[in-house]
């Protein structure tokens, strides 16, 4: 890990992984082995980064997110090698809570809502709402997931999460109100 990227508190980074000057890593982040976070990525307090990923400029990952192993972030969403993109890169988005299972692809721009969930190996082209649940390539919505992580079914009705009590009417809980991503 390089010693100028702005860090919170013991983050735990894995043998092998660098970390870039001028990336942000959030108080209590893990980043697995053989990972790489570039400079101008920023990565939220919480947050675990599996094995194997990039996280490339352009990239913002939310409190207490989780990444799987092997995800591929882009910046760029139509890439030329003589014609380099930076320092504008299209951003990714992945708000507070969010999964991302393994070897998904998120192709930026990107916005991946609030406690989503993202399938392993799902290619993400347009943004996900809060609380959904994608799969596929292209992904599309299989379903909708409580912030506990437990699936609510196909249509976003009202429903009691059978795991922590929260009721959802739409993707909107009525027990708690959970913060929008205000970057």
């Amino acid at each position: 890990m390089k010693t100028r990227a702005r860090t919170g508190a013991a983050p735990k980074v894995y043998p092998s992984s660098s970390v870039q000057e001028g990336a942000e890593l959030g108080l209590d982040v893990v980043i697995g082995a053989f990972c790489f976070v570039a400079e101008g990525a920023r990565i939220g307090a919480g947050t675990r980064v599996q094995s194997h990923t990039s996280i490339w400029s352009g990239v913002e990952l939310g409190e207490d997110v989780f990444v799987g192993p092997a995800v591929t972030f882009t910046n760029v969403r139509r890439p030329r090698a003589r014609y380099p993109r930076g320092p504008s890169w299209d951003r990714t988005v992945v708000g507070r809570g969010a999964t991302l299972g393994a070897a998904c692809v998120l192709v930026a721009p990107v916005r991946v809502g609030d406690y989503a969930m993202v399938g392993a190996g799902a290619v993400v082209t347009r943004d996900v709402p809060a609380h959904a649940i994608v799969a596929g390539n292209p992904a599309r919505t299989i379903g909708w997931a409580c912030a506990c992580g437990e699936s609510l079914g196909r249509a976003p009705k009202r429903v009691p999460c059978k795991r922590c009590g929260a009721v959802f009417s739409g993707v909107t809980s009525s027990r708690r109100t959970l913060p929008s991503d205000s970057r």
